[in-house]
């Protein structure tokens, strides 16, 4: 995976990074000089999700496009899998959000040909909170959230259309999502992918260098960006989950590669807290054999 290209320093800075880059722990050179096989990854997801949605006997798909770089990747794997004529996107805007979102939205579906709509979700969100005024910008975030989730599923039954997920591995194990809300979805072909794997994915396959570029923001109110909220960036933290939770360090290896320990335990605390969102809705156990418990099967077995 690369770093995230526009972290990327030149000139003097790019001297120091590389002066830096020396006292790293070797382990962690070789993370960063890692690349994607972005080509490889696009035939496994297109394959994924040409035979997930036609296994369940349907061929349409629903993405709520956002004009952010995960929702624009989700859209053009999904128009190389099922052809354009078989992807919906739905950009859902609140009288906050940022007007170049729907602007960047709108070149996803025009470059790829896909169904376009637009849902603004401002009236039914105010309606809601109108006695309610002191309303936290958490609660009115998660409202907007799920308010464009429920878009999206009612969408999926007017058009026959399997709703896609839009949330990346990062978002996923920092639980960095509404649940209910972003975090919904029938299938997802990039909950494998880290962020910096997001942005590797994108530019292989096309995506406007702009969306790229922009600061990820679930738009949920004005000037809001995942990475100032997070406190940390998606690139730092990429590094960082990779050997935590794909190579299993424990706490005292991190630091020994060199993490600052504040930041291991922020990390740690985040992914430990959010395991509930992870998992399907944890059911009492009273019977011989209970979904979630027993019954569990990770494809249907019919089709």
């Amino acid at each position: 995976m690369n770093r995230d290209s526009r972290n990327t320093p030149s000139g003097p800075a790019a001297e120091v990074e590389a002066m830096h880059a020396q006292t790293l722990h070797p382990l962690r050179v070789a993370y960063r000089n890692r690349r994607s096989n972005t080509a490889l990854l696009q035939s496994v997801l297109t394959a994924f999700l040409y035979d997930a949605v036609h296994k369940v006997g349907m061929h349409r798909v629903v993405i709520g496009l956002s004009g952010g770089v995960d929702s624009a990747l989700v859209a053009y794997l999904a128009v190389e899998a099922l052809g354009p004529d078989n992807v919906t996107a739905i950009n859902m805007p609140y009288r906050t959000s940022n007007p170049q979102s729907a602007v960047d939205a709108h070149r996803v579906a025009r470059e790829t040909g896909l169904h376009y709509k637009t849902r603004d979700i401002t009236v039914q969100v105010d309606a809601y909170f109108a006695e309610d005024a002191e309303a936290s910008v958490l609660r009115r975030g998660n409202k907007m959230a799920r308010e464009r989730m429920s878009i999206l599923y009612d969408q999926s039954a007017a058009l026959g259309a399997l709703v896609l997920g839009t949330s990346n591995k990062t978002e996923l194990f920092l639980g960095y999502g509404t649940i209910f809300g972003d975090l919904a979805s029938a299938i997802n072909p990039i909950g494998d992918l880290y962020k910096s794997q997001v942005w590797d994915m994108a530019r292989a396959m096309g995506v406007p260098q702009a969306i790229i570029d922009k600061h990820p923001s679930a738009d949920l109110w004005h000037g809001q960006t995942d990475e100032e909220e997070l406190g940390f960036t998606y690139s730092d933290v990429d590094e960082l989950l990779h050997f935590m939770l794909e190579r299993r360090f424990r706490h005292a290896e991190l630091q020994a590669l060199g993490f600052e320990p504040r930041f291991v335990e922020r990390v740690e605390d985040l992914v430990s807290s959010s395991q509930y969102k992870r998992r399907m809705p944890l059911i009492a156990k009273v019977s011989g054999r209970s979904i979630t418990h027993d019954f569990r099967y990770p494809r249907d077995w019919k089709r």
